[in-house]
């Protein structure tokens, strides 16, 4: 038995689930005091189902804290942005394209040092450890608790910086230091981004996992946690603890993952509606299409792995607007629903209201929405269906008509059928998937390197090695060998670089083993 939570910015919801089955559901808003509410949420889960503490094999939560912390540019260390490169790299700094309010937030404390490789591992410069004890000693004097460390072409050789780290940690052993290596693609500025990222949010990571630790331990519940990824599988809490980046857009993911789950479909498209947006996705092989370009996050470039979806501004407590063409959202009550939407009592026309009004749920008080139009009514639903259903189309890669699958609170706003659609599908436990999918996820291991492809190594044998490369790190983070597959595989040849040089992308992903006790799932 495990239990998958997943706390949004309206609502926390918790399911209890042994395999596939889903024995007991929570969903309450989200408060202040977020710990609270995971709280409650186990309580609640152990007390519907009566099940006992001690049978719960393992606790899986996503959570939004990091995301948010970036997005609003609060509660961030300063880093001392270290990148590994000269004599190249000069003309583009660190941070070059950085807003000014995130920026001014983390420090603009840069460093260019000597280093760094080429695309096939041959050195640029050699580093110079001179050069970096005087960046150590900067470091120290300006008090700065948080470093990142990026180096061109790293994910090919990190040789360098972790030379690079262990010269800094002599001078300051306790500063926080992220490695790029560990955490970006290729593209140094998009990666190096993402480093800088992860390093300012090293002491919000240990405060937001120690209070996931500490709602376990006050609901008498001992057993594993482990945290969702933003790729559909599962990191401990003390790899969330070193790379918080990683939990970015995992809420999305883990709708679809249990949507997935809950329709039985593999390959569709997933359209996830909360409270304040609704999140358009596709499905391929059970797992979320991963986004081929850089993402912005809170307007700074980065390319390390996310899901590849499109948000509205529609949910369930989106504002409606009386006009002519009737508005709804981007604009909402959020979590606030339940005091200000009018079929709670309150005055404010929402979404919810509208489908309340319009027959296809039955929420809160319906004679308060009686008087409104029935022509109202109609347009801002069909609007609603009209937009979701385009936004379905521009996520296809085919003309074809394809499933749907529909899940969340505020999957109500939807009838029976979408434009351009094959088949709606609203299964069963559809408002807490994305806590089914933080519950279900596995385990896995990625490969993203580049490949000299000649005599010495064929293409055949550059692909089987990145493929065993993904296996075993899938192993090594905690997935059963005999479980491990291969789900996505990626080739692209590089006409840019000297050589016959092709990049290869593999994920491969594993049922979690915890002990001697499987935790498999589809």
């Amino acid at each position: 038995m495990r239990i998958g939570i997943d706390v949004g910015g309206t609502n926390t919801d918790a399911v209890l689930m042994d395999g596939d089955r889903v024995l007991a559901e929570v969903k309450s808003p989200t408060s202040a005091d977020v710990t609270t509410g995971i709280l409650d949420g186990l309580r609640s889960l152990l007390t519907q189902s009566r099940i006992a503490a001690e049978a719960v094999e393992t606790v899986m939560i996503g959570t939004t804290h990091f995301t948010n912390a970036v997005v609003e540019g609060r509660r961030l260390l300063e880093v001392a942005s270290v990148r590994l490169g000269l004599p190249a790299t000069r003309a583009l700094p660190p941070m070059v394209d950085w807003p000014e309010r995130l920026g001014d937030a983390v420090g603009r404390h840069v460093y260019l040092c000597h280093g760094g490789h080429e695309f096939d591992g041959r050195e640029i410069a050699p580093l110079d450890a001179d050069e970096l004890k005087r960046v150590a000693d900067e470091i120290a004097a300006k008090g700065l608790r948080a470093v990142a460390i990026s180096s061109v072409f790293s994910p090919i050789n990190d040789d360098l910086e972790r030379r690079a780290e262990e010269i800094i940690r002599e001078t300051v052993p306790d500063v926080a230091i992220s490695r790029s290596a560990e955490l970006g693609r290729m593209g140094l500025l998009e990666r190096e981004n993402a480093t800088i990222m992860n390093a300012s949010l090293a002491e919000l990571a240990g405060q937001i996992t120690e209070a996931f630790r500490a709602a376990l331990r006050e609901s008498g519940i001992d057993a594993p946690m482990y945290i969702s990824q933003n790729d559909g599988t599962l990191m401990t809490v003390d790899q969330a603890e070193r790379y918080p980046v990683s939990t970015f857009a995992s809420g999305p993911t883990n709708s679809m993952r249990g949507a997935a789950l809950l329709s039985g479909l593999q390959d569709c498209a997933v359209v996830d509606i909360g409270g304040t947006t609704s999140d358009v996705g596709m499905l391929v092989n059970g797992f979320p299409r991963e986004a081929k370009s850089t993402i912005e996050v809170g307007g700074v470039r980065t390319n390390f792995r996310m899901p590849d979806v499109l948000p509205l501004g529609i949910g369930g407590g989106s504002h409606v607007r009386v006009g002519a063409d009737p508005l709804v959202g981007p604009e909402s009550v959020g979590y606030r629903l339940t005091h200000l939407g009018r079929v709670f009592g309150g005055d404010t026309l929402t979404a919810t209201d509208i489908a309340v009004a319009g027959g296809r749920a039955e929420v809160g008080d319906a004679r308060r929405v009686a008087d409104v139009d029935p022509d109202l009514v109609r347009r801002a639903l069909a609007s609603i269906e009209d937009r979701i259903g385009e936004a379905v189309d521009r996520m296809k890669t085919a003309s074809d008509a394809i499933p749907v699958v529909v899940v969340g609170g505020g999957s109500i706003l939807l009838g029976d059928t979408l434009p351009g659609a094959a088949r709606l599908v609203r299964p069963a436990h559809h408002s807490v998937a994305n806590a089914i999918g933080a519950a279900i996820a596995q385990v896995g291991g990625e490969v993203d390197q580049m490949f000299s492809v000649g005599p010495q190594l064929s293409r055949d044998a550059a692909l089987e090695q990145a493929r065993e490369l993904a296996a075993e790190r899938a192993v090594a983070a905690g997935a059963v060998p005999d479980s491990v597959r291969i789900v996505d595989q990626e080739e692209l040849a590089l006409a840019y670089v000297p050589g016959n040089a092709i990049r290869i992308k593999v994920k491969a992903v594993g049922d979690l083993q915890l002990g001697r006790k499987t935790v498999a799932t589809r």
